[in-house]
């Protein structure tokens, strides 16, 4: 029996990236009885490498991503509801402040590996606050005058 129209427009497509380093840790936390819903319901594709993760963003309702920041900068553009899962495992976790600021200006929600299932259960995803990137343009003007190139 195919999918109506309805069912089509009505599938969720949730969109997990883990960058370039190893997070075995999150993939395990996504691939559990609990997030497939236990009914069997839900159809999982993977793959390990695309060259641009934008067309996946566009066709997401809901990305679940590392912490870095040009993961998390690229989804808030596309305006999608994102969870980032911060790398417990890194030496130097510098990810873990960012996505702590941006999780308190309500932009996204922020979780480790072991609570990721109670942030997808306990989220409102109405309650996220758009994100608006700032103009650069004042301070790229600043260093180029600094570094001696003429004004515009």
């Amino acid at each position: 029996m195919g999918d109506t129209e309805a069912t089509v427009k009505s599938k969720k497509t949730v969109f997990v990236t883990v960058g370039t380093t190893s997070f075995d840790a999150l993939i395990r936390a996504v691939d559990t009885q609990e997030s497939e819903g236990g009914d069997e319901t839900l159809a999982v594709e993977y793959f390990t490498f695309s060259s641009s993760i934008a067309d996946h963003l566009r066709a997401a309702s809901l990305v679940i991503s590392h912490a870095g920041s040009g993961s998390i900068f690229e989804t808030l553009r596309h305006g999608k509801p994102l969870i980032v899962v911060v790398n417990e495992d890194l030496m130097d976790n510098h990810q873990s402040e960012l996505a702590e600021e941006l999780a308190d200006r309500k932009h996204l929600y922020y979780a480790r590996p072991q609570t990721l299932q109670r942030v997808i259960a306990d989220m409102n995803l109405d309650s996220l606050i758009p994100y608006h990137p700032g103009d650069a343009t004042p301070v790229a003007k600043l260093v180029s005058r600094f570094l001696g190139f003429a004004d515009d």
